[in-house]
C-alpha cells in the first residue's frame, strides 16, 4: 500500500497542510507585520540618503541634521526590534508545526492496517514522519518570514523608482517577466529530480536501520561487505541525482542572476543622465538595483526550497491520506469510540467464544484465497493449536480473530455478535498476545508489564511474573522489576525478554490469548518453563497457540492442520494420528529428529 503520489499541488502544495498553520495564525501574522516594517525600514534607507545628498551636501545646509539624525536612528531602532520578534516567532511556529506535523503522522500511523507496514519499509516511512515535517516546518517560518522581506522590498522599490523616475524604472523593471519565463522552464526538471532524490533518501535510511537493528544477524552471516556494498551503491544513487539537481539549481540560479544583473547595467547606463541634475535620485536607483540584486538571489534560492518542499508536502500528505484496510463503521465509532479515542463505558464484557462462519479470505496484496469457505466453533475455554510447516500461513486465522485483516467474505463472531459490529479496541483490550520474536519497549520491566495493565498492584504484577515462572529472572536482577530491559528489550536475552511478555499478557487477564510460536526461539529450560505454565494460564479464557513444535500441542482441545495457506486437516491430536495424514507425517518426522538429536547430545 505504497502511498501514491500526487503532482502540480497549487501554492507548492502548502494548502495540504494549511490545517496545521491555523493555530499560529497570530504568529503567522505578526511575523507578516515584522517582515513588513523591516521591509519599509529597508526601502526607506536609501531616500534618507538622497536627502542627506540633496540638502546637506548638494544644498550645503545642516539646520535639519539633528532631526536627521534623530530619525534615522529611530527607524534602525524599529528594524532591529522588529528582526527580533520575527526571528523569535519564526523559532517558535517551525518547532511547534514539527511537533503538530509528527504527532498527527504518528498517531495516523498507529490507526491502520498491517498491511500498510508490510508494505512499507521502516526507512520509508521514518523519511516522512521525521525528515519531510522538519523541511515543512522550515518552510512554513523561515522561508515565510524572509518571503515577505524580499517580495515586500522588491515590491516596495519598484514603487518608489516609478515615482522618482518612470522611465529608468521600467527599464529595470523589464526584467522581472524574464525570471518569471525561466522559472516556469526549471520547475517541472526540478520537481521530478528533487522527488527521485527523496525517495532514495527513505532506502538509505531504510538500508541503515537494517544495518543497526540486524547488526547481530550481519556479523553471524559474516555479510558486512554484502551491507556496506548496498549501501554505499545508494548513496552513489544519491551522490549522482543530488549531483544532477545542483547542475540545474546551479543553472538556473546563473541564469537569473545573469538577467537580474542586467537591471544594474541599466541603471548606469542610462542613470548618467540623471546624476549631474538630480545627485540623490540617482543614488536611490542605484541602491535599488544594487538591493534588488539579493531578494531575487533569495527567490531563486527559495523557489528551489518550495519545489523540494512540495515534494515533501506531497509526500507527507499522502501518509496522512492512506486509509486502513480494517476500520470501524461511523455508528461503531459514535458509540464505541475508536482506537485513540475510545469510549470503555459502552463496552459490553467479552466471553470469548469465537466462530468464523463461512470465511474466505485473502490477504491485499495476495493473488490466491488463504481460506475458501471456512467455518469454525471455538467456544469458550477451548485451547485451540494451528500447527504446520514454517511459512504454511499459520497465522492466518490469528490474524483474522484479531481483525488485523478483514474477511474476504463471510462473518467471524465473537460472543455471538459480528466483530464489525464492535471497536478495534473493544476486541483487542480482551486479546493476549505473545510473539515469536518477544517485543519490550524502552525502559524498566515494571514499565513493560503495567503496559498490559496499567493499574495493577505490586501484588498482581509479582502473580503474572510467578505464573509464568519468571520469577526467578527478575531475582537475578540487580534492579528486579527496574531493571532497564535497553531499546527493545536487547539488554536480555530471548528468553528473559520471551517470559517477561508473557506475564505482560497475563496481566492484562485476556479472555483470548494467543501464543504465537511462543516457544520457537527460546532455549529449552525457557521452553519448560512455559510449558509449566501454559495448563495454569490458559485455563478460563480462550487460547490459540500458533506451533511448529508438535510436542507442544498434544493436549489441545482441537488443532488446525495447515499447509500452503490451506487448512488440510482438523481435529483432535489422537484422532489426526490415527488418520495417518499429514500431521502423523510431520509428527513422526518430528519425533524421529527430536530422538536423534537427544541420542546425539
Amino acid at each position: 500500500m505504497k502511498d501514491t503520489k500526487s503532482h502540480n499541488l497549487p501554492f507548492f502544495g502548502i494548502g495540504k497542510i494549511a490545517p496545521f498553520l491555523k493555530p499560529f495564525t497570530r504568529n503567522l501574522l505578526l511575523m507578516i507585520g515584522c517582515g513588513l516594517v523591516g521591509s519599509f525600514v529597508d526601502i526607506i534607507l536609501p531616500l534618507f540618503r538622497r536627502y542627506a545628498l540633496d540638502h546637506f551636501i548638494g544644498g550645503g545646509t545642516l539646520d535639519t541634521i539633528v532631526g536627521f539624525i534623530i530619525l534615522y536612528v529611530m527607524v534602525i531602532l524599529m528594524a532591529g526590534a522588529a528582526n527580533y520578534v520575527a526571528c523569535a516567532l519564526a523559532t517558535i511556529t517551525e518547532m511547534s508545526v514539527d511537533r503538530d506535523l509528527r504527532n498527527a503522522a504518528f498517531r495516523h500511523l498507529q490507526t491502520l492496517s498491517f498491511s500498510y507496514f508490510n508494505q512499507n519499509s521502516v526507512g520509508y516511512i521514518h523519511a516522512r514522519v521525521m525528515s519531510d515535517t522538519s523541511r515543512i516546518g522550515a518552510l512554513v517560518s523561515w522561508t515565510l518570514m524572509d518571503s515577505i522581506w524580499h517580495i515586500s522590498y522588491l515590491i516596495g522599490s519598484a514603487v518608489v523608482m516609478i515615482y522618482l523616475n518612470p522611465r529608468l524604472a521600467a527599464l529595470v523593471l523589464l526584467i522581472l517577466p524574464a525570471l518569471v519565463i525561466l522559472f516556469s522552464i526549471f520547475q517541472k526538471k526540478l520537481i521530478h529530480v528533487n522527488r527521485e532524490i527523496r525517495e532514495i533518501n527513505s532506502k538509505i535510511t531504510g538500508n541503515f536501520n537494517e544495518g543497526i537493528t540486524g547488526a547481530k544477524t550481519v556479523k553471524v552471516l559474516n555479510i558486512e561487505e554484502e551491507m556496506t556494498q548496498r549501501f554505499a551503491e545508494e548513496t552513489a544513487n544519491m551522490r549522482t541525482k543530488s549531483i544532477r539537481a545542483s547542475r540545474l539549481r546551479g543553472l538556473f540560479s546563473a541564469t537569473m542572476n545573469f538577467a537580474s544583473s542586467i537591471a544594474l547595467a541599466i541603471v548606469l547606463w542610462k542613470g548618467g543622465y540623471i546624476a549631474t541634475e538630480e545627485v540623490g535620485t540617482f543614488a536611490v536607483f542605484m541602491s535599488y538595483a544594487q538591493g534588488m540584486m539579493e531578494p531575487v538571489r533569495w527567490i531563486i534560492d527559495a523557489i528551489s526550497d518550495l519545489i523540494t518542499a512540495q515534494v515533501n508536502i506531497e509526500r507527507y500528505s499522502n501518509v496522512l491520506s492512506v486509509k486502513s484496510d480494517v476500520t470501524d463503521t461511523p455508528e461503531v465509532i459514535e458509540k464505541y469510540g475508536d482506537s485513540l479515542n475510545p469510549k470503555p463505558e459502552n463496552w459490553e464484557p467479552i466471553r470469548g467464544d469465537i466462530e468464523f462462519k463461512d470465511v474466505t479470505f485473502r490477504y491485499p496484496d495476495g493473488d490466491e484465497n488463504v481460506l475458501e469457505h471456512f467455518s469454525l466453533s471455538i467456544p469458550f475455554g477451548t485451547h485451540l493449536a494451528i500447527v504446520g510447516e514454517t511459512g504454511a500461513g499459520k497465522s492466518t486465522l490469528v490474524n483474522l480473530v484479531c481483525r488485523f485483516y478483514e474477511p474476504t467474505s463471510g462473518q467471524i463472531f465473537i460472543d455471538g455478535k459480528d466483530v464489525r459490529e464492535r471497536s478495534q479496541l473493544w476486541l483487542h483490550s480482551s486479546i493476549g498476545y505473545v510473539l515469536q520474536t518477544p517485543h519490550l519497549f524502552s525502559g524498566t520491566i515494571r514499565e513493560n508489564l503495567l503496559m498490559g495493565n496499567p493499574d495493577a498492584t505490586e501484588e498482581q504484577l509479582w502473580e503474572a511474573i510467578r505464573a509464568v515462572s519468571a520469577d526467578e529472572i527478575i531475582d537475578h536482577l540487580e534492579n528486579g522489576l527496574d531493571t532497564d530491559v535497553g531499546e527493545g528489550g536487547d539488554l536480555l536475552s530471548t528468553g528473559e525478554k520471551q517470559l517477561i511478555s508473557f506475564a505482560r499478557a497475563i496481566l492484562a487477564d485476556p479472555k483470548i490469548l494467543i501464543l504465537d510460536e511462543a516457544t520457537a526461539s527460546v532455549d529449552t529450560i525457557t521452553e519448560a518453563k512455559i510449558q509449566a505454565a501454559m495448563d495454569s494460564v490458559t485455563a478460563g479464557r480462550v487460547s490459540l497457540m500458533i506451533a511448529h513444535r508438535l510436542s507442544t500441542v498434544r493436549n489441545a482441545d482441537h488443532i488446525l492442520v495447515v499447509k500452503n495457506g490451506k487448512i488440510v486437516e482438523q481435529g483432535t491430536h489422537k484422532a489426526l494420528i490415527a488418520q495417518h495424514g499429514y500431521y502423523y507425517e510431520l509428527y513422526t518426522r518430528q519425533y524421529e529428529d527430536e530422538t536423534t538429536a537427544k541420542i546425539l547430545s
